[in-house]
């Protein structure tokens, strides 16, 4: 089966390039790991999960489906995902209780989530299960699969990745539901959901983002170490506390 976009298009995206981690619910994913200790995803296990989760958006409703954005690549287009395909968006911080505490300004009832990074949005993730409903998300080597339903392996740092893969999730969502029926169809560009051409690839381990406590967030450039992960990192009980 061909890709769903040039093979060369993944690699200078990085949609294949992971952390210098890899957990035990991504190995399964790892082509390779380079010299530098990075992980190397296998792109064609990655285009068959976008291809894959596609087809699950499609079966769903979208309309109630809320897609959690944190980090500053994710956040245009994750909007530009969620405009065309009739979706909501919580952009920046996630507050907790969003989804479980209908006295908060920002509570939605979800019937699906969607996150862009589920450890930083991993609430968001923990309030879905307690409400049993679907959940899905872009995975990177460093993360665990806990209270994900479904997950697409990828770059989830990189601020040519995210675009990419959220460019091929939506053509092919329009095309399962039927609104297109070619690639020739799909009006958008990589642009629209915040690709820029011309610059080098971000690669995850070499640039990391970190949240402002304002909402929108803001990114801080620069190199920042990774630390091991453990499963008890992440992996915190659903009696966790919505209190700030």
């Amino acid at each position: 089966m061909d890709l769903l976009i040039e093979h060369e298009k993944y690699l200078e995206a990085g949609v294949h390039i992971g952390t210098r981690i890899a957990t035990k619910d991504i190995q399964p994913f790892i082509y390779k790991y380079r010299k530098d200790k990075l992980c190397m995803l296998n792109i064609e296990q990655v285009d068959m999960r976008i291809r894959d989760a596609a087809q699950f958006l499609a079966q769903n409703d979208t309309s109630n489906m809320v897609i959690v954005a944190s980090r500053v690549y994710a956040i245009p287009a994750a909007k530009k995902f969620a405009e065309i395909i009739g979706a909501k968006v919580h952009l920046g911080r996630f507050i907790p209780g969003s989804f479980t505490n209908p006295a908060l300004s920002s509570f939605v009832e979800p019937t699906l989530v969607f996150v862009c990074d589920p450890r930083i949005e991993k609430q968001a993730l923990i309030e879905a299960t307690q409400l049993g409903i679907p959940t899905i998300g872009l995975v990177d080597s460093d993360n665990v699969i806990r209270y994900l339903d479904f997950f697409i392996p990828c770059n989830n740092k990189g601020k040519k990745s995210i675009p990419l893969v959220f460019y091929l999730l939506t053509r092919e969502f329009m095309k399962a539901k039927g609104q297109i029926s070619s690639n020739e169809e799909f009006k958008y560009s990589i642009s629209d959901f915040g690709y820029e051409e011309g610059e080098g690839t971000l690669e995850a381990g070499e640039s990391q983002e970190a949240e402002s406590e304002a909402e929108g967030s803001s990114e801080i450039e620069g190199k920042a170490e990774l630390t091991e992960l453990e499963d008890t990192d992440v992996e915190e009980s659903d009696e966790e506390s919505e209190e700030e």
